[in-house]
């Protein structure tokens, strides 16, 4: 009964997403409030019904109800409860019923805050939302129906790939779904605002916070999905350059591209055309890994679907919502006014400068990921793309972005001192270059360019900080004067240091860790010991134990270095029988930012274990420095002036709008 009425939720969800995606058009074409009105109700009520066909998936999942075919083929009645939770996104189905969960939960957040946004406006963006929730309601219902019974039931399920029985997997899909479905928002607007042929300042002041929201929870999301594959698959790595990876970084760099344009559309009016394209393309980009992922295309831990028709569907889709919106993108754009100008050298340019860099990376990463297969479609021949493309091309592009990263906030709006900037800049690159002096005395190998990526690393760090003591007049001003005006600051201001300082602590662990990496490969029996990079680990016993739905080899280390003990390590191989796979469970331990890690592989014919252990020095910085921008993104967004959103107008203007 609860599948059914999940089921018929979802129909429910359909229809109401049909009504939000036709009435309020026709209520805006025809200026009838009430029609207009009717995207309010229609986007919370479908976020309802969304919301509770998700829950009846995640009740059969709990209650281990296998007369469900989702739940037989993905889940397993001794399976801890957490991962019969996360299972019901450990799979095609119910991943795309999560999508469509989160898409109505969008929809329902701008009907209940969009209340200061003109109605016409607000009825348009609803609307645009209801055209992309039936499609992919119409994709599940049609293709991949969660809730389709079985002839009879099975006494057992087969449970959830081991490899996602994981806590990350409890948190990684939902932050990056939340990430991808709400730059849809973003989406909505521009095609509501192309629709109207009425783009302003205001505008963007609306859609920031959204896009906002959205580029956190995609920055949380990438950052968890690859400290998951770093302990989860036991390879010792943190980014492959996968292309279901790389369908995540796209939109990534796209949303934060718009995020700097919609501050120069805000600010200055100007940039209109540009943020308007960078809104469309980078939900196109967040449809195009939809598309990687579901449509079999790929064979990766992270794809699901293996079903053609499944893959035709999500292409119909992806070809109506991006060939549709740069079709209407064509048609207005002309129509558009560009608003003010300003001086290469301004707060402006130097965004500018960085939608340049950051766009043309996304877009090396968009061949880099999609050549191979256009390739293998078109001549049926295989090549790979790997890391060596990505890095000769992604990484020299961040180079003079990460060079000019200090500078732009410090800019004046429209003209700017860039000689005035240099000057107050000059700490910080004084210090960069006695960063990179010391690190090339006191290293020996590794990359000749990574002493002097730390060093760019550092100048971003410290510019960011230099720019919150220059705003607060730091050692200018008596102390407490000083410190009155920081907490007198715009939190924006905060959001943009802490944001810019995690992207340069991120670039500090990825060349630490990818130039000094060092590691041990091999067997090991109970008393021997292993030296990795001054540190002493000794297997002290290898046992073996009976999990809930697996059967687990454990190995106990001593580290000592020096000959004083510091910690023990226990890393695990689990054998799932219900699948008859095997994972690993890499232990790690830490040491400040840097780490130890073991891995085991199969036991031998004489009693010994294969291990794989590595030194990874600070390598914890590549996931605090998302996490701080991430942070900084929180600030911004709980900055008043986007809290309080554009102004709503005047009575005088709302009289006359009512009269037209």
């Amino acid at each position: 009964m609860i599948a059914e009425a999940g089921h018929y939720a979802l129909i429910l969800a359909l229809a109401l997403a049909l009504i939000q995606s036709t009435v309020p058009v026709a209520g805006a074409k025809l200026r009838d409030v009430a029609l207009m009105n009717v995207a309010r109700s229609t986007a919370m009520a479908q976020f309802m019904f969304a919301g509770l066909s998700f829950l009846a998936l995640t009740t059969l999942y709990v209650t281990s109800d296998f007369s469900v075919a989702n739940v037989f083929q993905n889940s397993h009645s001794a399976k801890p409860l957490l991962y019969k939770i996360t299972g019901v996104w450990g799979n095609h189905e119910g991943s795309m019923l999560l999508w469509v969960a989160i898409l109505a939960f969008f929809g329902a957040l701008v009907a209940s805050f969009g209340n200061n946004l003109p109605l016409s406006l607000r009825a348009l963006v609803l609307a645009v939302q209801g055209w992309i929730a039936a499609a992919f309601y119409l994709f599940i219902l049609a293709t991949s129906n969660p809730f389709t019974r079985m002839a009879q039931a099975p006494l057992e399920g087969r449970d959830l790939n081991p490899v996602l029985q994981d806590i990350g997997l409890a948190v990684h899909p939902p932050m990056l779904y939340l990430g991808y479905v709400g730059f849809s928002v973003a989406f909505s607007f521009a095609v509501a605002a192309l629709i109207e042929g009425r783009i302003d300042a205001a505008w963007a002041r609306w859609v920031r916070p959204w896009t906002l929201v959205a580029w956190i929870f995609l920055t949380l999301g990438i950052a968890m999905g690859s400290y998951w594959a770093y302990y989860e698959l036991g390879w010792g790595g943190w980014w492959f350059w996968d292309p279901v990876e790389n369908a995540s970084l796209m939109p990534w760099l796209s949303g934060t591209a718009l995020l700097h344009s919609a501050i120069v559309m805000e600010k200055r009016n100007a940039l209109k055309v540009w943020t308007i394209l960078l809104a469309i393309l980078t939900f196109s980009l967040s449809l195009l890994g939809t598309f990687l992922v579901r449509s079999g295309v790929l064979t990766s831990v992270h794809a699901f679907a293996t079903d053609p028709s499944r893959g035709v569907f999500i292409l119909v889709i992806l070809c109506l919502f991006i060939g549709g919106s740069l079709t209407l993108y064509l048609w207005r754009a002309s129509s558009l006014k560009q608003g003010g100008l300003f001086a290469p050298i301004s707060r402006e340019g130097a965004l500018v400068l960085n939608n340049l860099f950051l766009t043309t990376a996304c877009a090396t990463v968009f061949v880099g990921t999609l050549y191979p297969l256009a390739l293998e479609m078109l001549t049926g021949d295989k090549i790979s793309v790997g890391a060596p493309f990505f890095n000769l091309t992604f990484g020299p592009l961040f180079v003079p972005l990460l060079i000019a990263v200090p500078f732009g906030p410090m800019l004046a709006w429209k003209r700017g001192d860039i000689r005035g900037v240099a000057q107050r800049l000059l700490a910080a690159g004084v210090a960069a270059l006695l960063t990179i002096a010391m690190v090339w005395a006191w290293t020996t190998g590794g990359a000749a360019l990574a002493p002097l990526a730390i060093g760019l690393a550092v100048f971003v760090v410290l510019g960011a900080i230099i720019d919150i003591a220059e705003r607060i007049m730091l050692f200018r001003l008596p102390l407490a004067v000083s410190l009155r005006r920081a907490v007198g600051l715009p939190r924006a201001a905060w959001g943009t240091a802490f944001a810019h300082a995690g992207l340069g602590i991120a670039l500090i662990g990825i060349v630490c860790e990818t130039t000094w990496n060092t590691e041990y490969i091999g067997t090991l029996k109970p008393n021997d010991v292993a030296k990795l990079a001054g540190y002493e680990l000794t297997l002290k016993e290898v046992t073996q134990r009976q999990g809930p739905n697996f059967r687990e080899s454990i190995a106990r280390f001593r580290i000592t270095r020096g000959g004083d003990e510091i910690g023990e390590m226990v890393p695990s191989k689990r054998n799932f029988s219900a699948r008859q796979m095997a994972t690993t469970e890499a232990a790690l331990l830490s040491r400040g930012a840097s780490q130890l890690y073991i891995s085991l592989g199969d036991d031998t014919t004489d009693g010994a274990v294969a291990v794989r252990m590595y030194h990874k020095p600070l390598v914890l910085m590549i996931w605090w420095g998302p996490v701080l921008m991430a942070l900084g993104g929180v600030f911004s967004l709980s900055d008043r002036r986007l809290r309080v959103g554009a102004p709503k107008p005047a009575k005088a203007s709302r009289a006359l709008q009512a009269a037209e």
